[in-house]
């Protein structure tokens, strides 16, 4: 199938206005494919040449102001206008279109719990080819008008309120002017919540199978949809511009949710059947709210061509964020990002495929859609915070509403923001731009403490190319514990800038980036390393605290710190440690990827000993039943790091957790996924526990388990489900990848590790960019740490086999690989 250039999309806006889309989709056809009929209203300002895209399983027709065009002219997803004429014209396409079963696309999903079929659209990035004929780019905005005929007793969502006309047939008023990417329908039926807010009509909506769950969180979910529409509506200045609100949980759905206007789609997991932490819980908030913020960043005003894609991104990122915390009673979010989000922008942008936030160029769309990562939204959203605390919050929140005011309904770029931003303060935006928006790596800041009789100087040194506007925390100890800080002073500064001199003694602990303000790595100087590692859980706030950790983090990234002495650190302070969310982060890293990875093999048992005695000290910690979040993550980790099956398989079989919790469908199949890694279960047992759960989750649970099984015959069936065939559903898919390697399987996989990397390529080009990506994020042998597998790695990224998407994830995956090579070779393996 051909990609869309940028050059192209030039090309087609310079020549064309699209005005109006007539979508006709007949959903009552079987289960292999629907019927689509297309109207395209739309003027060429010229004679010339173009095309429309269409990706059919069969095109039935073409029509051109009447006239018939020949179907065997579609050419790899496009139907060529050819000589077409300046002035209006009308353009109608009938299609039979496939449904898709890897999340792109009309997905289609059975719930094996009761039979029900429910479909949903994922358009973006240039899907909606896959549903419609269509002008597909970001800058050919129009509207749009729906009309879907669907079995009966279903329902029809869209962008906009649909109407039931009876018979199964449901039309959508007409939307304002939206991106074609951003069309969206889900079908079935769905369980639905709805209200009104503000005049509007808002609505949440889940499978059948799930509706108690959804209502026993309905109030929580529609208060936070509601706290963050008031709040974004005392923000900014243009209304809310769409005449609905809904929220769908859908199944088998790629990412966390997508923006659609009016119809905002969420990874159904988010609907929780089982227990979950409240950090957790302000997780889902925090989508709930990053969705939202698109409705303006993305929705009102589009982005003209990917290169932007941080207009949408970075900013639904960052005020996702700060709305939540403003409005709501998760105040925390910020720490949060810090220790959980944060990462995940650093780790971006020390890998060879890093860019810059806003990359000077995109060439098409397959580039384009490697751009969604750590960089676009983390490391983006954390580029915004500085500005937010560089320029002053009123400047920057006048300069977006003008944004907002110049551009609604239209398309915007880079540039229209900045000129935006500069209108609305003195200060020099563009260089700021330049200087962080342009530019790839991270900063690293160095503290260097000189003390003498009466005073101190602090020197940092900078190493990187960006202005920073931080705060510096200086702690001294607290006499009444052995661990306890006191915060003395927090003072702001400017880097790069002069050592600055304080009063005072030399203080304990020297934190630069205190608050965690600013974009960079840091290094403590010698003496506040120390007090660190002894004192960290007596800093008193979390947000340094988590500045702290991941200051931690990187040194035993970049093979400054011993991995063994961060899960010392993580041994010592975690049982004292009071917010989940540094908890969940710090145990995390512990577990898939400093004991997972950057230990050597012979390390492991020592490390899982030290983390298993570490969750056991965090269980009785929560004995008095105060800390069921805690109590709740400390249980999981166990289970994920028990080296021998006794404990588990007792728990499993008196079904609770002594104290508590009981074990719920999560953590039965946690625990049975743990006793597959270690031989003391079989498919019988797995089989039996299907039984009892076959919902998808429960389906998922069991392709995890039988991938795990230590058995060469089950590794055979595993294999060959993910590389062989091709009927895995996208989670069905990442599932059976998630069991099928693990480090304590070494022996047992060994020969498959050279397969991968042959096997890889043809299931990525034969299934498209969402198998793709799954197949390198999770099918990936992250645990063979050794040279071969680099080598291997290397000489299948040589070839020209790998697809894009692919090749992303390879580069990436063999680039972790080589620093936790260099990690081992660094402290002694």
């Amino acid at each position: 199938m051909s990609v869309l250039t940028r050059a192209e999309a030039q090309t087609r806006a310079r020549l064309l206005d699209v005005h109006r889309y007539r979508v006709e989709l007949d959903l009552t056809g079987g289960d292999e494919t629907f019927g689509s009929r297309t109207t395209i209203r739309f003027t060429a300002r010229a004679t010339a040449d173009t095309f429309v895209e269409l990706k059919p399983a069969a095109l039935r027709s073409a029509a051109l102001d009447g006239h018939p065009l020949d179907p065997a002219d579609l050419d790899g997803g496009r139907f060529p206008l050819k000589d077409l004429a300046a002035g209006e014209h009308e353009l109608v396409v009938d299609a039979e279109m496939r449904y898709s079963r890897t999340g792109e696309g009309m997905h289609r999903f059975t719930d094996p719990s009761d039979g029900e079929t429910y479909l949903y659209t994922q358009l973006f990035l240039d899907d909606v080819q896959r549903v419609f004929a269509a002008f597909d780019q970001p800058d050919l905005k129009a509207v749009f008008d729906l009309e879907i005929t669907a079995p009966e007793g279903w329902t029809v969502l869209a962008n906009s309120v649909t109407e039931d006309l009876g018979g199964g047939r449901w039309r959508a008023a007409t939307t304002p002017p939206i991106s074609t990417y951003l069309v969206a329908v889900a079908a079935g039926p769905w369980h639905s919540v709805r209200t009104r807010h503000r005049g509007l009509p808002f609505g949440i909506h889940c499978r059948r199978s799930l509706a108690p769950y959804l209502d026993a969180d309905a109030e929580e979910i529609l208060d936070i949809t509601r706290a963050c529409f008031d709040r974004y509506h005392e923000r900014f200045d243009e209304p809310y511009p769409f005449d609905s609100y809904d929220q769908a949980f859908v199944p088998e759905f790629n990412a966390g949710a997508m923006e659609n206007p009016g119809l905002v789609t969420f990874r159904d997991e988010y609907v929780f059947r089982s227990a979950v932490t409240d950090t957790e819980r302000q997780t889902r908030a925090v989508v709930v709210a990053h969705e939202m913020a698109h409705m303006w960043f993305g929705d009102l005003v589009t982005l003209k061509w990917w290169d932007d894609i941080w207009l949408n991104e970075s900013f639904a990122e960052y005020m996702g964020y700060q709305i939540l915390t403003e409005a709501t009673r998760f105040t925390g979010t910020w720490t949060d990002f810090g220790i959980a989000r944060k990462a995940w922008g650093y780790d971006a942008d020390q890998r060879p495929s890093t860019h810059p936030v806003a990359p000077d160029a995109v060439p098409d769309t397959a580039s384009a859609l490697l751009n969604f990562d750590g960089i676009s939204y983390a490391k983006g959203a954390s580029a915004l915070r500085q500005l937010v605390t560089w320029l002053g919050e009123k400047d920057f929140l006048a300069g977006i509403n003008t944004h907002f005011t110049r551009h609604k309904f239209a398309n915007a770029t880079l540039a229209d923001l900045i000129e935006s931003l500069a209108s609305a303060t003195d200060r020099d935006v563009h260089a700021w731009a330049e200087t962080w928006l342009r530019t790839t790596g991270v900063d690293i800041l160095t503290a260097a403490v000189d003390a003498r009789p009466g005073d101190w100087t602090l020197a940092l040194d900078h190493r990187g190319g960006r202005p920073h506007r931080i705060a510096v925390g200086v702690y001294e100890r607290e006499l009444t514990g052995d661990r306890a800080l006191v915060l003395r002073e927090r003072y702001e500064t400017d880097v790069p800038g002069a050592p600055e001199t304080r009063r005072g003694p030399r203080p304990a602990l020297v934190v630069p980036n205190d608050q965690d303000l600013s974009y960079t790595k840091i290094r403590l100087d010698a003496a506040s390393q120390e007090t660190a590692l002894r004192c960290l859980s007596g800093v008193p706030d979390p947000l340094t605290r988590t500045v702290l950790w991941n200051a931690l983090r990187d040194m035993v990234r970049d093979g400054d710190l011993a991995p063994a002495a961060y899960l010392e650190a993580a041994r010592t302070h975690l049982p004292e440690e009071s917010d989940l969310a540094i908890v969940q982060g710090v145990l995390a890293f512990a577990v898939t990827q400093v004991t997972d990875r950057l230990l050597p093999a012979a390390g492991r048992p020592a490390a899982l000993a030290t983390l298993t005695d570490l969750c056991r000290d965090l269980i009785r910690r929560t004995e008095d039943g105060d800390h069921p979040g805690l109590r709740l993550t400390a249980v999981r980790h166990l289970i994920d790091v028990a080296a021998h099956p006794d404990t588990l398989a007792a728990w499993l079989s008196e079904g609770t957790v002594p104290g508590g919790p009981e074990l719920d469908p999560e953590l039965r199949w946690r625990i049975l996924g743990r006793l597959a890694v270690l031989g003391a279960i079989d498919d019988v047992v797995i089989e039996a526990e299907l039984v009892q759960d076959p919902s998808a989750t429960g389906q998922e649970g069991a392709a995890r388990c039988r991938a795990a099984l230590p058995d060469p015959d089950a590794k055979r069936a595993a294999w060959d489900a993910l590389f062989h065939r091709d009927d895995l559903s996208n989670y069905l898919f990442t599932a059976t990848a998630q069991g099928f390697w693990q480090p304590e399987q070494a022996d047992l996989t060994r020969t498959y590790v050279p397969r991968y990397f042959t096997d890889v390529v043809a299931v990525a080009a034969r299934r498209g960019p969402a198998i793709a990506e799954a197949a390198g994020r999770y099918a990936f042998p992250a645990h063979a740490v050794d040279p071969g597998t680099l080598r291997l790695g290397h000489a299948c990224l040589d070839g020209d086999g790998p697809t894009p998407a692919l090749r992303r994830k390879l580069t990436d995956q063999l680039d972790d690989l080589a620093r936790a090579l260099r990690v081992r070779e660094a402290h002694g393996d």
